[in-house]
C-alpha cells in the first residue's frame, strides 16, 4: 500500500515539475501560428517592419464609449486589435477614454467624434478616425519619419500632377506619399525664381509643351547644387529637357519597348513587365512584378561623376521598336533586355545626391499604378531619394478574399454527398456493427 502511495506522490511531483518547466519554456520562447486563411490574427510583414524601425514608446489613446449600439462592446475589439501590434512591440500603451464621462479630455485633445484614435510617438501625434491595419500602420510610418519632407513636381507645361485625379496624373501615388508623411506642392519655374533648396525631392514628368531655356537653366542649377530628382520619362520628345539628360549622361534610345512576355499574359502589346531587379536599397526584398506601359529604354554614358545602378530590367526576349511593329526586325529594332529604371548618385560637397530615372511616365499614373507592385516600388524610390532607406518596406496588402464560390456542378455534388452518400454510409456502418454484435 505504501509503495502505491509513493508511486502516486512521485507521479504528481513529476507532473508538477514538467508543467512548471513547460510554462517557463513557453514564457521564454513564445511561439504562435496563425492558421486562418487571411491571417486575421497576425500583422502584415510591412506593419511588422515599420514597428521594428520605431525605437521608444508608442502611446495610443482611443476616445470611445463603453457600448456602441451597432458593435456592442467595441472596447474589446479595440483591445484585441492593438494587441496584434503589442505582440511585436511590447512598449505600445493603450488608453481608453469615454467621451461622455471625460468631456474635458476630449476638448483638450481636439477629438471630433466617437471612436477617434490619437497615436503619439517621439513628441509627434496623428489622429485616426478609421480603425484598421492600413490606417494605423500608415500613421506609424508618418510618425517614424525623421522630418516632414516637401516634394515638389514640375508644372506649367501639361505635366502629370501628383495630386491630380485624371488617368494621366499621379494622384494615387501622391496619396500614398502623403500617407507616409510627405508634403506635396507644384512648382512652376516660369514664376518661381529658382528651385527651392529646402525640398526633399523634385519630381519631373513629361512636358507637353517646350520648356523655356530659363526654366531648363533653373533645373540644371538645382542638379548642380546636389538636388534629388525623380524623373519619369515617356517615349516622346524631351521638349526642352535635353540639357538635363545630357547633364546626367543619359542615353535615350528612340522607340518603344515591345515585350512578348506581357503579351503572353494577355497584357497590351505596348506594356513591358519588370521582372528583374538588381541589388539596391530600393529593390531589397522586392519580388513583385511591375508594369511599365509605353516604356522607353534607358542607357548611361561612361561618366566618372555618377555612380550608376540598374534598378529594373525587362523585355528579356523583347526589343525596342521604332515603329511599334509587333514583329522583331533585325535590321531596324534593338534586341532586349532593356533597362527600365536607373539610380544615379554622386557626392556634392558634404552630401550625397540621388537621382532616379524611370523610362515610363505611365508607370505611376492613376490608370496603371494599381498593377502589380508599381506603387510599392514608387514609394521605395521616393524613400531612397529622401534618405529614408530604413522606411523602405512594402505597405500592408489587402486581405485575401475569403468568399467561397461554387459552380452549379460543384453544388450538386456537394449536396448529394452530404444529403445522400454520407447518411447512407453512416446507416451502413451502423447495420454492419449491429450484425457483428448479433
Amino acid at each position: 500500500m505504501k509503495n502505491i502511495w509513493l508511486k502516486h506522490f512521485i507521479f504528481v511531483v513529476a507532473l508538477i515539475a514538467a508543467s512548471v518547466a513547460l510554462y517557463q519554456l513557453a514564457a521564454r520562447f513564445p511561439a504562435q501560428t496563425d492558421v486562418t486563411q487571411n491571417a486575421l490574427n497576425s500583422l502584415d510583414k510591412g506593419s511588422v517592419d515599420v514597428l521594428k524601425q520605431m525605437d521608444g514608446e508608442i502611446k495610443i489613446t482611443v476616445y470611445v464609449a463603453e457600448q456602441e449600439a451597432k458593435f456592442g462592446d467595441i472596447r474589446k475589439l479595440i483591445r484585441e486589435f492593438i494587441a496584434l501590434y503589442q505582440r511585436y512591440k511590447s512598449d505600445i500603451s493603450l488608453t481608453l477614454v469615454d467621451p461622455v464621462k471625460e468631456p474635458e479630455a476630449v476638448r483638450k485633445s481636439g477629438i471630433q467624434g466617437n471612436g477617434e484614435m490619437v497615436v503619439e510617438y517621439a513628441g509627434r501625434r496623428e489622429h485616426i478616425t478609421t480603425l484598421n491595419e492600413q490606417t494605423l500602420t500608415s500613421a506609424l510610418l508618418r510618425l517614424a519619419h525623421n522630418k516632414e519632407q516637401m516634394l515638389m513636381y514640375l508644372s506649367g507645361h501639361g505635366e502629370r500632377k501628383l495630386d491630380g485625379a485624371a488617368n494621366f496624373d499621379l494622384g494615387e501615388f501622391g496619396k500614398r506619399l502623403q500617407q507616409n508623411g510627405y508634403r506635396i506642392a507644384p512648382l512652376n519655374l516660369t514664376i518661381a525664381p529658382d528651385v527651392p533648396d529646402n525640398i526633399g525631392v523634385l519630381v519631373i514628368t513629361q512636358p507637353q509643351t517646350n520648356l523655356f531655356k530659363g526654366e531648363t537653366d533653373k533645373l540644371l542649377r538645382f542638379i548642380a547644387r546636389g538636388g534629388n530628382v525623380l524623373w519619369l520619362l515617356d517615349a516622346e520628345p524631351l521638349r526642352g529637357l535635353e540639357p538635363v539628360a545630357e547633364k546626367l549622361g543619359l542615353v535615350l534610345t528612340p522607340g518603344i519597348v515591345i515585350d512578348p512576355a506581357a503579351q503572353q499574359m494577355n497584357a497590351p502589346a505596348d506594356w513591358t513587365l519588370g521582372t528583374g531587379y538588381a541589388p539596391h536599397a530600393i529593390t531589397q526584398n522586392f519580388d513583385l512584378i511591375t508594369v511599365f506601359p509605353f516604356a522607353r529604354a534607358l542607357g548611361m554614358e561612361d561618366n566618372r561623376d555618377w555612380q550608376r545602378h540598374i534598378l529594373v530590367e525587362g523585355a528579356m526576349n523583347g526589343w525596342v521598336s521604332t515603329n511599334h511593329d509587333q514583329r522583331f526586325n533585325k535590321n531596324r529594332d534593338i534586341p532586349g533586355p532593356v533597362d527600365l529604371a536607373l539610380a544615379l548618385q554622386r557626392q556634392v560637397e558634404d552630401r550625397e545626391q540621388r537621382i532616379v530615372v524611370v523610362g515610363s511616365g505611365s508607370f505611376l499614373a492613376n490608370a496603371y499604378s494599381g498593377n502589380g507592385g508599381n506603387l510599392d516600388l514608387g514609394v521605395n524610390m521616393m524613400n531612397w531619394l529622401g534618405n529614408e532607406e530604413r522606411l523602405i518596406t512594402i505597405a500592408p496588402q489587402a486581405a485575401k478574399d475569403g468568399t467561397l464560390t461554387l459552380s452549379t456542378h460543384q453544388l450538386t455534388v456537394l449536396s448529394v454527398v452530404l444529403l445522400v452518400v454520407l447518411p447512407l454510409l453512416l446507416i451502413g456502418i451502423g447495420v454492419w456493427l449491429w450484425w457483428r454484435r448479433r
